[in-house]
């Protein structure tokens, strides 16, 4: 059974049990108590509750066995003896204390023997006294004594329970258990808080509930409500329940009344407890909404006020919660709404600025205030009176009169307050004949009006006539006065004109001037003409006594004998006037014609009438039409108007269409003037519409563009109406967009294509009839083109015909052109065109015009258009002879591979047999497999032969190639691998001063790579020169570094691994003579330079540099000198690390080894070839030294082998030796081969010597003529079958121990 303890896990010590009894630890399950351990649990103390409270099960059948057990222990310390019964000394007692204080129940037990343990609440704690699982519980005091009191640090609520001390059985005596004892916790509240309703402003006079609340309390706390410090009465409180168990919440409630006092003043709540030294405060502000006091205006002292003075209203308002919004409003108008608020004070204030008017006068000024609780505006109102001037003093009458008459003025003055009073004044004299009228004005003000009549005479001209008003209230007075004008009319009117009998022509300028003196005002002059006021005469001029006026006239007929008046006036109303009359001849004044037939057509005849107006002397009359001039048929004269006569004349003409819009023009001419006067009238002919005889019958057009086919009709009326027809189809713009008709019928097609082409019928209809026209619209567009066979086949030697045909417009001659698409130049055949085909015909076709061949056809509208033809020529299989196609090379030994290739050119399609020895290969053996390869015309038999074997495989194998045009045959011979054949072809490509460009074909390379040596030497030398070639496998080369006007013997060879071969053409020489040097072209100096040497050194450089030169020269022959002693010294001991054929050199050279030790007579600064400083790679063998002299100087450098031939050491057969050593690296991507170069193959490193790094003198090129030619690939090999090498030019050779580069196979 698991007893009852601090958690599931806890091991208990049975209450039964000894001191000595084993302590038992059980597991979790689910609870399964009977009612028989239930009685054996409460017997023990402990309750089903407990057990569940604190997580423990019980297990029945254990239990059932602790019974038993319990009852056996028992019954034996009954039998055996009793000891001592143990009891409490002290039992505990109910504590109570506050929260976080240290708690101590008491208990001392006499005589203890059993285990000693504190109950809380039935939750058993354990015996240890650190009490495990409750660290602030511990049991203290002395086991000695019999102390065992429990103390609880820090108490908490969940101490709150009751406690019972525990003693358990023994052998010796029987449990004990104490009384209970309760701790009784005390908790302070938490801060009390405010439970108000504050959604809306507390208003004054109104009741609001108050709440106040203290939580979380044991016990409950007392809590009290202060205004201002004063309790309130009539608080009601209860309690609820708290957040915890155990804890209470304290509900204190209180009506409050508010008051506008209350504003501002604090609500305090306190909250008392056992638990708290002093009690807890809470505050609220109160804020209390109460309206303010009515306003008060500052600044108005009296009511009267004059217009223009700036007011400045201050209105206050003192109080109120929220402080109170004021506005001003004049006579119900709302003129202000800003205010300002002090807080500090309490108050609001708004200030009013009212600038001072007339209209303002009567007006009532209110001020308003409230608030958020007023119950409706508080407001003060001023009325005010304003005192104004009148705004206009205005005079009205005429302040001229004439002389004797009666004045009569008005003098009016606008609202005033109060009216004013008006006075008259002439001169200084006052006018007292007035009669005063007021009446009501604006602005509650008067009008006042005085009317005044006086009689004028002469001498009153001129005075000042004064209207006076003056306003008694605001001591303004205001005038306006006017002098007095007293009209009378002038004395005197005369003339200067010219003389009535002197007559003037029509055109002419005459000035007419016209004066008078005397009257008030000076007369006005006025010039009339047969009564009628003339304009345009000139402005009127004063002088001393009077005014003048001229009148300018450009004559005209009206003018002849017309009476010219000069009138005086003035305001005094009498006339004096003078007049004249003038003599004027003019032409006729007006032309008309006039015709009888309204409607014109054409071939109608018209008859037309022609007047000519008045005219002085007699006209004549003229017809013409254009430049044509018409004989008219002429009328007695008549009198006419302006004194002249007028005379008429008749025409009849007979229309045509021309005559549309044509002039016919009437003239009446006057001799005697030499001038007349024309008029003309425009025929207006209907016809039917008339195409002109520009109208264009074709019209081009590029197709694409916008095809514009004019229409140029004619047609009177011009409302005509086309219809357009093309292959008998009406155009519709509805059908189709792309058609536009302009303003003049012509036809616009946007987009034009050669579907437009064609012939376009127009017909025109207008009111009078019908008709129609052709026009041919041609539309142009770029070739197309194509070829009549993309490939054309043909066999070698007959004549191929290449045809392409253009679909175009126009077709124009030559517009055909052929190119070649294929590498180089090709001489092009016989180009011919037939119409809208272009023909290239190639007379007997040879291998190199098999190619693409591009027509092109371009008519001058872009874009021109192209075509391919392939030209194929059949031709019989030719397969590659050269030297390295009738070899094979490869080990015998039955471990390797090789390759037999066999290439053929040949059209068509070339079938591959193979033979070996004379007979046909049976592919069927496992040993033998082909792979044939096409590329274009190029066709590869390649025959595989698997583990290679001396006695079965050395053999001639024939290849034959055939197709329909006949066969080839090549015998291939696969031997083992061995030294080179010499190369052939040795010839010159070009030479200079100081090089020459050498070429060769190479030979079998003997199954392994092979590269090339030339050898040359002048008359002069003592022995060879040789130049390593490099690239290593090149076969063009040029030799640098020659001197000019020099004969040299050249040769070349081949060498591999294995060895090397002869030389070219069987040992032949190829003797080449160097140009002569080129003269040096002239370069200008600076005599301001100073010396300098030829190369454009200092002169103290140059000395330098020759002394430096020279002590290297020396150190470096003296090397050569000891090396070479030092190696005869050890030939002559017969060293044995030299090879078999060192020695047999060494016989050959003979004596010749004196003549080396001589070389070192050539002078170290003589140039030789600079390809041999970059592949100074000398093949020793396996001695560590040769018998070759060097030298080093400058950018030169030199190296001589003896003058018999130089054979290097031969290495050990490669199917004999395998080097461990040598590593080979797999194919890169892009199908390179790197391959270790062996410390003993065929160079020395010189790296390590004092060899400088040369600037780029190595040239490797062709220096003319130069082309980018690579030798033919020779695919056999040795070991490694099937490699096809490119050779391509590297700038720097290959050392030892690098990687040296070969091309893809």
């Amino acid at each position: 059974m698991t007893v009852c303890g601090a958690s599931s896990n806890y091991t208990a010590q049975l209450l039964t049990s000894g001191p000595h009894t084993p302590t038992h630890t059980y597991t979790k399950k689910e609870p399964s108590v009977d009612q028989e351990d239930k009685k054996t649990l409460l017997s023990l103390g402990v309750t089903q509750q407990d057990c569940r409270r604190s997580g423990i099960r019980v297990e029945m059948d254990f239990l059932s066995a602790w019974i038993v057990l319990s009852s056996a222990a028992l019954l034996f310390s009954r039998l055996w003896g009793v000891e001592a019964q143990q009891a409490f000394r002290t039992e505990p007692r109910n504590l109570t204390l506050r929260m976080g204080a240290t708690a101590v129940l008491r208990c001392e037990v006499l005589r203890a023997s059993g285990a000693v343990q504190w109950v809380k609440d039935g939750l058993l704690l354990g015996p240890q006294r650190s009490l495990p699982g409750f660290p602030r519980y511990s049991m203290i005091g002395s086991p000695k004594r019999g102390q065992y009191h429990l103390q609880i640090e820090r108490a908490e609520l969940e101490d709150d329970a009751p406690y019972e001390c525990q003693v358990g059985q023994s052998e010796s005596s029987r449990a004990i258990i104490s009384n209970i004892a309760w701790i009784n916790v005390q908790i302070p509240p938490s801060k009390p808080y405010f439970v108000v309703d504050m959604a809306a402003p507390w208003v004054a006079g109104k009741t609001y509930t108050v709440t106040c609340i203290a939580p979380d309390a044991k016990p409950t706390a007392e809590v009290t409500l202060y205004k201002d410090g004063v309790e309130l009465t009539g608080a009601e409180s209860f309690t609820m329940s708290g957040s915890k168990d155990k804890l209470l919440n304290t509900h204190a409630e209180v009506t409050v009344t508010t008051l506008s006092s209350d504003n501002g003043r604090q609500l305090a709540c306190h909250a008392r407890s056992p638990a708290l030294a002093q009690p807890l405060e809470t505050t609220m502000t109160m804020s209390v909404y109460f309206p303010p006091q009515p306003p008060v205006i500052e600044g108005l002292e009296r009511e009267e006020v004059k217009a223009g003075r700036m007011l400045k209203l201050v209105c206050v308002s003192q109080g109120g919660n929220p402080l109170a919004t004021l506005h001003w409003t004049k006579n119900g108008e709302v003129l202000s709404t800003s205010w300002e608020e002090d807080i500090e004070a309490r108050r609001s204030s708004s200030v009013l600025y009212l600038q001072v008017a007339p209209e303002d006068n009567q007006a009532v000024l209110r001020c308003e205030s409230v608030n958020l609780v007023s119950l409706k505006p508080l407001a003060l109102s001023r009325k005010i009176t304003v005192l104004f001037e009148p705004e206009e003093v205005m005079v009205s009458g005429s302040f001229g009169a004439i002389e004797g008459k009666e004045l009569t003025l008005c003098c009016y003055t606008t609202s005033s307050n109060p009216p004013v009073q008006i006075r008259w004044w002439l001169g200084f004299r006052e006018l007292n004949t007035t009669v005063v009228t007021m009446e009501e004005g604006d602005n509650g003000g008067m009008t006042t009006m005085s009317n005044m009549t006086h009689r004028v005479s002469r001498e009153e001209n001129g005075l000042p006539l004064t209207c006076e008003a003056f306003n008694k209230g605001t001591r303004f007075s205001k005038t306006q006065t006017t002098n007095l004008n007293v009209y009378y009319p002038p004395l005197k009117v005369w003339l200067d004109v010219p003389p009535q009998e002197l007559p003037l022509r029509s055109g002419t300028t005459v000035r007419l001037l016209c004066f008078s003196s005397g009257g008030n005002p000076t007369g006005t002059l006025t010039w009339l003409k047969d009564g009628k006021t003339v304009p345009g005469a000139l402005r009127q001029m004063s002088f001393d006594k009077g005014v003048s006026r001229e009148l300018i006239l450009v004559l005209s007929p009206s003018d002849n004998m017309a009476t010219y008046r000069c009138d005086a006036k003035n305001e005094a109303k009498k006339v004096i006037s003078a007049q004249t009359k003038l003599m004027v001849q003019f032409p006729a004044v007006s032309v008309k014609i006039i015709a009888k037939q309204k409607e014109l057509r054409r071939g109608q005849i018209i008859s037309l009438e022609c007047l000519s107006g008045s005219s002085n002397p007699k006209a004549n009359i003229s017809w013409s039409l254009g430049s044509l001039r018409l004989k008219g048929v002429d009328q007695p004269p008549r009198r006419a108007e302006f004194g002249g006569v007028s005379v008429r004349s008749t025409i009849s003409l007979n229309l045509a269409s021309q005559h549309h819009n044509q002039r016919v023009v009437c003239q009446a001419y006057s001799p005697l003037l030499a001038e007349g006067a024309n008029t003309f009238y425009t025929l207006n002919v209907l016809y039917p519409p008339e195409f002109s005889p520009d109208q264009p019958k074709q019209v081009q057009v590029v197709e694409d563009d916008m095809a514009t086919v004019p229409l140029l009709v004619s047609a009177n009326p011009e409302e005509v109406s086309c219809i357009w027809l093309h292959r008998r189809e009406k155009l519709v713009k509805e059908r189709n967009p792309r058609y536009y008709w302009s303003e003049d019928s012509s036809l616009e097609i946007k987009n034009v294509t050669r579907k437009d082409a064609g012939v376009y019928n127009v017909q025109c209809t207008n009111d009078e009839g019908v008709n129609h026209t052709s026009i041919t619209l041609d539309v142009q567009y770029a070739p197309s083109v194509k070829a009549e066979k993309d490939r054309v086949h043909v066999n070698l030697g007959e004549t191929a015909d290449l045809i392409c045909v253009a679909d175009a417009n126009p077709i124009t001659s030559g517009m055909f052109s052929w190119k070649w698409l294929g590498e180089g130049k090709m001489e092009m055949g016989e180009e011919t065109q037939e119409e809208e085909s272009g023909l290239l015909t190639i007379h007997d076709a040879t291998r190199a015009h098999a190619g693409r061949y591009q027509c092109t056809a371009s008519n001058g509208i872009a874009p021109p258009a192209s075509a391919d033809v392939q030209l194929v020529v059949h031709f019989k299989p030719e397969l590659q002879k050269g030297a390295q196609w009738r070899k094979v090379a490869s080990r015998g030994d039955g471990t390797s591979t090789a390759e037999v290739v066999c290439q053929a050119e040949g059209v068509p399609r070339v079938d591959f047999s193979w033979a070996k020895n004379g007979m046909p290969m049976d592919f069927a053996n496992p040993r033998y497999e082909e792979r044939t390869v096409r590329e274009g015309s190029f066709h590869t038999s390649t025959v595989l032969v698997v583990n290679v074997s001396a006695a079965l495989d050395y053999a001639v194998f024939t290849c034959t190639a055939r197709n329909s045009l006949g066969e080839d045959t090549l015998d291939i011979q696969l031997v083992s691998t061995n030294r080179p054949d010499p190369p052939s072809s040795f010839r010159q490509v070009s030479v200079t001063h100081d090089s020459v460009t050498l070429e060769w074909i190479p030979g079998f390379d003997g199954g392994l790579e092979q590269r090339f040596r030339i050898r040359y030497r002048w008359p002069e030398s003592d022995s060879f020169l040789y130049v390593d070639v490099f690239p290593s496998r090149a076969t063009t080369f040029t030799v640098t570094g020659l001197s000019p006007v020099t004969t040299y013997n050249l040769s070349v060879n081949a060498l591999n691994a294995m060895g090397e071969s002869g030389y070219a053409d069987n040992n032949a020489v190829l003797t080449i003579t160097t140009e002569e040097m080129p003269e040096p072209e002239e370069v200008p100096t600076d005599d301001d330079s100073g010396s300098q040497s030829v190369t454009g050194l200092p002169t103290y450089l140059t000395i330098t540099f020759t002394v430096v030169f020279g002590v290297l020269l020396a150190l470096n022959s003296l090397g050569c000198f000891l090396g070479l002693r030092w190696k005869k010294r050890r030939g002559q001991t017969g060293g044995g690390e030299g090879s078999v054929l060192d020695g047999k050199k060494g016989e050959e050279e003979g004596s010749s080894q004196s003549t080396v030790s001589n070389s070192n007579r050539y002078e170290s600064r003589e140039k030789i070839n600079a390809a041999a400083q970059r592949t100074l790679l000398i093949d020793s063998g396996s001695e560590t030294d040769s018998n070759v002299y060097e030298s080093y100087a400058g950018q030169s450098s030199h190296y001589y082998y003896p003058t018999s031939d130089y054979w290097p050491p031969l290495y050990p057969h490669p199917e004999e030796t395998h080097r461990p050593d040598v590593t080979r690296y797999p194919v890169e991507s892009q199908g390179h081969v790197y391959e270790d170069v062996r410390d003993c193959g065929l160079y020395q490193a010189v790296l390590g010597s004092s060899l400088p790094s040369p600037p780029a003198l190595f040239d490797h090129r062709l220096p003319h003529k130069r082309s980018d030619w690579i030798p033919p690939a020779y695919p056999q090999a040795s070991d490694r079958a099937g490699e096809t090498r490119a050779y391509r030019q590297w700038p720097f050779p290959p050392l030892a121990n690098t990687k040296r580069f070969r091309p893809p196979s």
